[in-house]
């Protein structure tokens, strides 16, 4: 799994204190394997496309997001 935290900044950081600093509890970690994405062609207007690509990487997980939650308010009869 690819990250997009900036180690080297965070090292330089001087309250850095290597790995040891975060406590984690291992014995309740999960592994969830993501459910697979349908690929889909939907049209939409050009200017809600630039709104999503404007905000940069992952737009596509962003209008899902979206979608998603729409979804769970109709759902729950909160829309």
């Amino acid at each position: 799994m690819k990250t997009e935290t900036d180690w080297n900044s965070l090292r330089k950081q001087s309250d850095h204190k290597g790995p040891q600093e975060f406590e984690i509890d291992w014995s309740k970690a999960r592994i969830e394997t993501p459910e697979a994405k349908q690929a889909i062609s939907l049209r939409v207007d050009p200017d809600v496309l630039e709104f999503f690509k404007s905000q940069g990487r992952g737009y596509q997980t962003r209008m899902n997001a979206v979608l998603r939650a729409y979804m769970e308010a109709k759902k729950a009869g909160q829309a």
